[in-house]
């Protein structure tokens, strides 16, 4: 059965709690068990993680890269300033699709702006936690 890695960013361990008007209600486990349950349906093993250094999301970028066939990555504010994930993303072989709870296009000019999603297969954004629904079924598509 094919692995998916869903690889959540900085701040996002704090979902149902934080800035819930822009985030939502659902916490990262209520999102992670959906994802977990989706999966199944589409026969894949969906493995999720969260972490809140760079470095530690670069590990697990690296190591997806051995055992996963794609990944669903929301990197949280770094996406606006981190070369080190952009470089991570494109070193692995495998596909990733970025994705963000909020319409970063309609927020602040600093998130208008992301360095990881010249090097993603595509970005799926503002459609709150489901967008990680969206996020897994395009993985199920590109893997026919």
């Amino acid at each position: 059965m094919n692995k998916i890695l869903v690889l959540h960013g900085a701040n996002l361990n704090l979902l149902g709690k934080r800035e819930t008007q822009i985030y939502g209600n659902k916490t990262l486990a209520q999102i992670d068990q959906a994802l977990q349950e989706l999966g199944r349906k589409h026969d894949l093993i969906v493995e999720c993680q969260q972490f809140n250094g760079e470095g530690e999301l670069v590990t697990a970028l690296h190591k997806a890269d051995d055992w996963a066939v794609g990944v669903l990555f929301n990197p949280g504010g770094y996406t606006h300033t981190s070369v080190v994930l952009r470089d991570a993303v494109a070193a692995i072989s495998i596909p990733v699709i970025e994705i963000h709870f909020s319409n970063t296009q309609a927020r602040e000019d600093f998130r208008k702006h992301s360095l990881i999603s010249p090097v993603c297969k595509g970005t799926i954004a503002g459609f709150g936690w489901y967008s990680y629904i969206l996020g897994l079924n395009a993985i199920k598509h590109l893997l026919g």
